[in-house]
């Protein structure tokens, strides 16, 4: 969701400031943190750039800072006390204001902050869908982000997103439809939908009814040109009957799930109000897999919430086996503030909380190196998304189960689907040949 929101200051700013990106922030006429605070780290690291950042100010006064995303949503103007240099202050929900922040900063001399709640506005306001692109390049890459929904009312005990992008809100379906036409008509084969909770989606139909992610995932799929489709992020609350089904019978739908589970103690997962339990979560994931065998399950886990014993860590360790998860985003548990689980005793010490998360990583890890074992000597569809990280002479392809696969081959396959046989594993990576 950053990436899409990222890319959306991006067009705006070319659309009605006629400005291009630079990757050399000297050159820069604005410079724009998009923020996450979903963690204490990375919001921290939000500050320690903005001290960066002021030096270029200095440097040159005419040069307009501003902060937007989650931190900015969650701090407002108290960011303005602690860099009194920032320009403008937005949240994730009025990105789209962002040329009237700047206009009004250069008018006024005064720093600008607006972190309201306008809702479905955003996407209203907003310059058309465009390709994926890095900066200065529109190049292809043959897959793109949609966003069909943003904000969460689940209320995790641990989460901030709902204090910071407010409620559920869904996209209609017309509006979400036009967005992914208007993409294939671009080239793009693959199309990743995103929200906070992705699967809660409920958008008004085209008779003003009410349509669920099911309904969505089906009328997109039926579209020609449209090849391949992911969504992130889910939850498993949502994961209906409905949209477990269409596993089976839609393939356009890739073997690949996304679905964070926290913990695998039920005691636990009852303190950070997750609303399942652990049986609940492996019924899940044992219809899905009777749908689509060879699915790829990933997840997230927190390690180290207050009041996390070693009992309930180990059925954590218990649930990684069973499930056999592929890969997963795991981290220390961050207090965040303005949580009930801020407010909660946390009395295990942090070395412990670091042996564990160790422990669960290397765990997953295991799981992973045996999943991309069982690929090798197989050949996978893959779509080519651009050059290799480590060897600008290969390129980088994406299974339909998310493992990314470097082979040699010409610039021009880039946004395009090959045949790949498998011929190494190397970590977290795959290599191949073309077929």
């Amino acid at each position: 969701m950053n990436e899409y929101d990222s890319g959306k200051m991006a067009d705006i700013l070319r659309a009605c400031e006629g400005m291009v990106q630079t990757e050399n922030p000297e050159y820069a006429d604005v410079i724009l943190l998009n923020t996450c605070s979903i963690r204490e780290k990375a919001e921290e690291k939000v500050f320690s750039d903005l001290g960066r950042v002021r030096i270029l100010k200095l440097a040159n006064p005419k040069l307009l800072i501003g902060v937007g995303g989650c931190v900015a949503s969650q701090e407002g103007a108290a960011i303005l006390k602690r860099a009194p240099y920032v320009d403008v202050v937005f949240g994730p929900q009025t990105l789209h204001r962002l040329p009237k922040l700047l206009q009004a900063r250069r008018a006024s001399g005064l720093s600008q902050v607006d972190i309201s709640f306008p809702e479905i506005e955003k996407f209203d306001r907003l310059p058309g869908t465009v390709l994926n692109h890095v900066a200065g390049s529109q190049t292809n890459s043959g897959t793109a982000y949609v966003s069909i929904m943003e904000g969460c009312s689940k209320y995790c005990t641990f989460c901030v997103v709902p204090y910071t992008r407010g409620e559920e809100v869904s996209r209609p379906l017309a509006d979400v439809m036009r967005d992914v036409e208007e993409l294939v008509a671009q080239g793009v084969k693959e199309v990743t939908l995103l929200g906070q909770n992705v699967n809660a989606y409920r958008g008004t139909g085209d008779d003003g009814d009410t349509v669920d992610f099911a309904y969505l995932l089906q009328s997109i799929a039926a579209l020609d040109g449209m090849e391949r489709l992911r969504y992130t992020t889910s939850h498993p609350r949502e994961m209906t009957q409905r949209l477990i089904n269409l596993y089976a019978t839609h393939p356009k739908l890739v073997s690949h799930l996304h679905l964070p589970v926290q913990s695998g103690s039920d005691r636990i997962l009852a303190a950070m109000k997750r609303g399942y339990t652990v049986l609940e979560y492996k019924s899940i994931i044992r219809r899905i897999r009777a749908a689509r065998p060879d699915i790829c399950i990933t997840s997230d886990f927190i390690v180290g919430f207050p009041g996390e014993t070693e009992q309930d860590f180990e059925a954590t360790m218990k649930l990684i086996d069973e499930v056999g998860f592929d890969n997963s985003f795991s981290y220390l548990y961050s207090p965040r503030p303005g949580t009930p689980a801020g407010e909660l005793r946390d009395d295990t010490p942090h070395e412990v909380k670091s042996a564990r998360l160790k422990r669960l990583q290397d765990r997953v890890e295991e799981h992973e190196a045996g999943i991309a074992q069982a690929m090798l000597g197989t050949t996978q569809r893959a779509l080519v998304e651009g050059t290799s990280k480590k060897d600008g002479k290969e390129l980088a392809a994406r299974t339909d189960n998310n493992r990314i696969v470097n082979f040699s081959g010409a610039a021009g396959m880039i946004g395009r689907f090959v045949e790949v046989k498998i011929t190494q594993v190397v970590r977290h990576t795959l290599r191949g040949e073309l077929v």
